[in-house]
């Protein structure tokens, strides 16, 4: 399968789950602290400059907007990125983290379609109690790739402290999930190749098992349609 993550585009944004399509389409949802470098992960990800939008004004926007992947051509996209809001906003008001719970927690928790979780953490922060209070949302099947953003600013040593600071954290969190951990930078592509194969990867398997699965439904419906012929 050619690279999917180059063919990203907008597809829509909702501020409600009802809103979400519909289709069963796999998807990866990006989730992470208020200036973290979420959006700048996706657009170097993507290979994509203004791909995903940072507000000025932390925790104000909470809506999910979802990026299609795939040929134009095709009838529909083969997957969707999810950009959910940033969260930890410190001056955000009770009711607008209410709202991401909501939103973007509810989403973690019970949507089928996602096939998997990018968590955009700042290497110089660690493992916050709202990064773990995230991580417990999602569904244990789901595998995780975590992202020390900016970790241009730290020297090979700090970097190392870093990833086996946070990793420890993770382990120490038991989560059920697969997890993967990466030290990243948008802007020197640290970590940019490795983390683009883990998607490719990830969203190439969700991609095959949805044909499987498709295809297997469209048998079992012509093999019913044999079984009880119209008089």
């Amino acid at each position: 399968m050619a690279s999917l993550l180059p063919t990203a585009r907008f597809a829509t944004t909702v501020a409600k789950l009802a809103q979400l399509p519909r289709d069963g389409l796999p998807e990866v949802a990006f989730v992470g602290r208020s200036n973290a470098g979420k959006s700048s992960a996706i657009n170097a990800l993507c290979q994509r400059r203004r791909l995903a939008f940072a507000s000025k004004t932390p925790g104000r926007t909470q809506a999910l907007n979802c990026f299609a992947l795939g040929p134009e051509k095709l009838d529909r996209p083969l997957a969707l990125i999810v950009d959910t809001p940033g969260y930890g906003f410190a001056a955000a008001p009770l009711e607008v983290k209410r709202e991401w719970d909501q939103l973007a927690g509810r989403y973690l928790q019970v949507r089928d379609a996602l096939c998997a979780v990018v968590l955009v953490m700042d290497v110089r922060r660690g493992v916050t109690e709202l990064d773990r209070a995230l991580l417990r949302w999602i569904r244990p099947d789901v595998p995780v790739l975590v992202i020390l953003t900016k970790s241009d600013k730290l020297g090979r040593a700090q970097q190392r402290q870093a990833l086996d600071t946070v990793e420890a954290a993770l382990r120490e969190a038991r989560l059920p999930n697969p997890v993967s951990l990466l030290a990243f930078s948008s802007t020197t592509g640290l970590g940019l190749e490795q983390a683009r194969g883990w998607l490719e990867a990830v969203l190439g398997e969700a991609i095959e098992a949805r044909g499987h699965a498709d295809g297997q439904q469209g048998e079992d419906t012509q093999q019913g349609t044999q079984r009880n012929p119209t008089p």
